[in-house]
C-alpha cells in the first residue's frame, strides 16, 4: 500500500491548518505526526483516512500497482480516535462480532484469541456503556490493530490508558506491525517510540 500526498492542504473557512505537503506513505514503514495540541494533527489524519477533503492538492492510494479510490479505501484502513466511539449499547462480544463481519481477522487470530489477547475476558458479556474509559480504548485499539487492514491509522492512541494499558498498547503494536503502514499522531514519545519516520505538522503551516 502506498499514500502519495500532493501539495496537500486543508482550511476552516479562510484559516488553513497545513498546506503544501508533499509526503509518500508506503508498507512495511510507520510513521508519527507531531506536533502541540491544536495543530492540525488530527485533520491531518482525518484527510488521510479520506474522512476529510483536501482543500487543495491531491491524495493518491494505490496497492500492487493499482489505484484505489477514495471512496473505497476505508476497506483498507483502521482507524482509532479520541472522536470515535464504541456502540454502547453492544456487549463486548457483540461489539467484536459486529467489527468482525466488516473487517477480517489477521491471519491465525479467531474471537477466542482476540478476546484472550483483550485480556477483557471477564466483561465479554457486560454493555460497552459500563467500560471504563480505558477499557473502551483497549478495545478500540484491539479491534484496529487485529482486523486484516494493510493501513492503521492511530490519533492519540494510549488516552485513558494507565501504565499497564500503556505496556499492553507497545506489546500489541509489536505483535501486528508487521509489513503494514503505521501512523501514529502524538506529542507523546511513549505513543510513537516505535517509529521511524516523523512529520512535524508545524512545517507546513500557511
Amino acid at each position: 500500500m502506498e499514500i502519495t500526498l500532493a501539495d496537500i492542504g486543508r482550511r476552516f473557512n479562510q484559516d488553513w491548518v497545513f498546506r503544501r505537503l508533499n509526503y509518500q506513505f508506503t508498507a512495511g514503514h510507520r510513521y508519527a505526526v507531531l506536533g502541540p495540541n491544536g495543530s492540525g494533527k488530527s485533520t491531518l489524519l482525518q484527510v488521510i483516512a479520506s474522512s476529510l477533503t483536501p482543500s487543495s492538492g491531491q491524495i493518491r492510494y494505490a496497492t500492487g500497482g493499482h489505484t484505489i479510490e477514495p471512496d473505497h479505501i476505508y476497506r483498507h484502513i483502521s482507524l482509532v480516535a479520541p472522536y470515535m466511539e464504541l456502540i454502547e449499547e453492544f456487549t463486548l462480544v457483540e461489539q467484536i462480532r459486529f467489527h468482525f463481519t466488516h473487517k477480517k481477522y489477521q491471519y491465525g487470530l479467531d474471537e477466542q484469541l482476540f478476546m484472550e489477547r483483550l485480556g477483557l475476558q471477564h466483561a465479554k458479556n457486560k454493555q460497552i456503556r459500563y467500560f471504563s474509559s480505558g477499557m473502551k480504548q483497549r478495545v478500540k485499539l484491539a479491534l484496529a490493530c487485529y482486523a486484516d487492514t494493510p493501513v492503521v491509522l492511530l490519533d492519540e492512541p494510549t488516552t485513558n490508558l494507565d501504565h499497564q494499558g500503556i505496556d499492553w498498547y507497545i506489546n500489541l503494536i509489536d505483535e501486528t506491525k508487521g509489513d503494514r503502514l503505521l501512523l501514529v499522531c502524538s506529542n507523546q514519545e511513549k505513543e510513537y517510540g516505535f517509529c521511524e519516520h516523523f512529520i512535524h505538522i508545524t512545517d507546513y503551516k500557511a
